[in-house]
């Protein structure tokens, strides 16, 4: 009996467990694109594996940063369909299998709302970008809850509150805020809680919440993506863009947005910023951290080899002075023809109004001065609207085109971002430093990159430059992010120290 007990001891200490995982453990914040498709090509893991971990975050994390509105019914079975395909040697590329989040104003079958109560009847069909997405094998994994309306609705609106889903808080510090109007999207991806997501930007919508929440975002050129099922602002400065933790996710899913077999992740280098003439626009004073970051961002250029210029972007305050009246009609006549396709939706901007006065919860947080101003505002044929269209494009694209060619520049960096403010719904938002408009008015690329820390809250720098340049700026946000790592993953702060 003796002799027994002894064998058997010898084979349990001797022998390999028998549950053992021989798998390397998956850490969803490190994690890119490319290593996932790796794995699941080795069978090392599975998109339904990778969905149920995102699943897992969603339930548990997004309790404290509530940055998901729903969760995709069918996700799961999304994944599986994946597996399928990768097992039949038919993947569509590297988007399959992979989770997407997507900004509540983008049209699924399931719904979509711009966080607004009025649009709780889901729409017909699914957006073109995501027809898009479905077609690369993308896993739809929910929506992202956003500023309400693209944060154009009040004077005095809280950047990532809606009527729907609430406030959105930033993940890094959870009373601070996390940027909009792609907050959900922005502190959804800086949480692990997809691996990427999708925002929308009419004037810093993608580029601030990646700045804020710490992670990658790409406003592409205008007419990259379509348009189509997006509730909008203005057509003319609007756009879908991808939001990421790595460049090189953001760019394999701006691929998969533009479609027409565009690979942006091909020209990615982390040389590109050796012999490049970079333009900064420091926008200097206004935050003294953001200051300091620029500071070591240069640094950073001209280690890697970059010849950096000083530069100022004329024409700034007429632009500003033209972009908002012009937004205001162009919002009411965009939205009004959308909301004619909505089922069970307000069909006019005086019916959303008065839905918005008669619901309890709309306008428990602040007003919709926005709201009322676009309902008196001129109709796209008023001849001075049409001149502070064209006067806010001309002078938007002129102050990029004609620093770049003055200096020879290949691209223009700038601060994303000051450290986020703290959430507060009696004032509103304390917007302090953006560098967004240029590139938003103009319809230019910009990609913003982490870049550093003011304590623990992160700060980007952009990358622009001229039309159609959007691998350009992928490419030197790449170089950058390799040159100088800064994002860290978020610690879920109560409150600043």
């Amino acid at each position: 009996m003796r002799s027994l007990l002894v064998a058997l001891l010898c084979v349990l200490v001797t022998a390999p467990p028998a549950l053992a995982d021989p798998r390397p453990a998956l850490d969803l914040d490190a994690a890119t694109i490319p290593q996932l498709v790796r794995r699941m090509d080795a069978g090392t893991l599975t998109a339904v594996e990778l969905t149920r971990a995102y699943l897992r975050r969603v339930d548990t994390v997004d309790r404290r940063v509530r940055s998901v509105l729903a969760v995709e019914p069918d996700a799961l079975r999304q994944a599986a369909e994946s597996d399928r395909r990768r097992a039949r040697g038919q993947a569509r590329g590297p988007m399959d299998g992979i989770p997407v989040l997507l900004k509540d104003n983008i049209d699924t079958r399931s719904g979509s709302t711009a966080g607004s109560r009025a649009l709780r009847v889901p729409p017909r069909d699914d957006a073109e970008l995501v027809r898009r997405l479905r077609a690369a094998g993308a896993v739809v994994l929910g929506k992202a809850n956003l500023s309400e309306w693209a944060n154009f609705r009040s004077t005095r609106s809280t950047s990532g509150w809606s009527g729907v889903g609430g406030q959105t808080n930033n993940p890094h510090v959870l009373d601070r805020n996390p940027c909009g109007s792609s907050s959900g999207s922005g502190a959804a991806v800086a949480a692990s809680l997809a691996q990427v997501a999708v925002g929308t930007e009419t004037d810093g919508s993608i580029v601030c919440p990646a700045g804020q929440n710490g992670v990658v975002g790409l406003k592409p050129t205008l007419g990259k993506v379509s348009g189509d099922g997006i509730v909008p602002i203005s057509a003319r400065q609007d756009t879908a863009g991808p939001m990421a933790r790595h460049v090189v996710d953001a760019a394999i899913l701006m691929s998969a947005l533009e479609g027409r077999g565009a690979d942006y992740a091909r020209g990615l280098t982390a040389d590109a910023l050796r012999g490049a003439r970079v333009g900064v626009w420091r926008k200097a004073g206004r935050n003294a951290e953001a200051d300091r970051v620029v500071r070591e961002a240069v640094d950073v250029l001209r280690r890697r080899g970059a010849v950096v210029v000083e530069v100022e972007l004329p024409y700034q305050d007429r632009i500003d002075a033209v972009e908002f009246p012009a937004l205001t009609t162009e919002f009411k006549h965009d939205l009004e023809g959308y909301l004619k396709t909505r089922p069970g939706a307000p069909k006019t901007l005086r019916e959303l109004i008065a839905f918005n006065e008669a619901d309890p919860v709309e306008l428990s947080e602040f007003g919709q001065e926005l709201f009322l101003e676009a309902e008196q505002a001129p109709p796209i044929t008023d001849p001075t609207y049409r001149e502070q269209r064209r006067t806010a494009t001309e002078l938007a694209r002129r102050s990029i085109d004609e620093v770049l060619a003055a200096h020879r520049l290949d691209v223009i960096m700038a601060p994303t971002n000051g450290p986020a403010w703290k959430t507060d719904h009696a004032n509103g938002d304390a917007y302090e430093l953006g560098s967004s408009t240029p590139a938003a008015v103009s319809g230019y690329p910009n990609a913003t990159v982490p870049a550093g820390f003011a304590g623990p809250l992160p700060i980007g720098v952009s990358f622009m430059a001229g039309h159609g340049a959007d691998a350009e700026v992928l490419r030197f946000a790449a170089s950058f992010e390799r040159a100088a790592p800064a994002r860290r993953a978020p610690t879920y702060l109560p409150t600043l120290p």
